[in-house]
């Protein structure tokens, strides 16, 4: 599919969500990496149609404008 490396990261959660983490991570690390990338792939999806749509307002701003 495509490249990939190990990356380690390191947050703080409530202590209860960091139990269940650390066990889907001990016994499903592939899990865990599939949950972080579509985390990761829907925040980059939102910004990218937010910015799309920032622009799009501004070129519509800028038609509406007076000459």
């Amino acid at each position: 599919m495509w490249d990939t490396c190990p990356v380690n990261i390191q947050v703080e959660l409530p202590t209860e969500l960091a139990e269940r983490v650390e066990t889907i991570q001990k016994t499903d690390p592939e899990f865990m990496s599939k949950i972080i990338l579509y985390g990761l792939t829907r925040r980059t999806l939102y910004q990218h149609l937010r910015n799309n749509n920032e622009l799009a307002d501004g070129d519509h701003t800028a038609a509406r404008a007076p000459s």
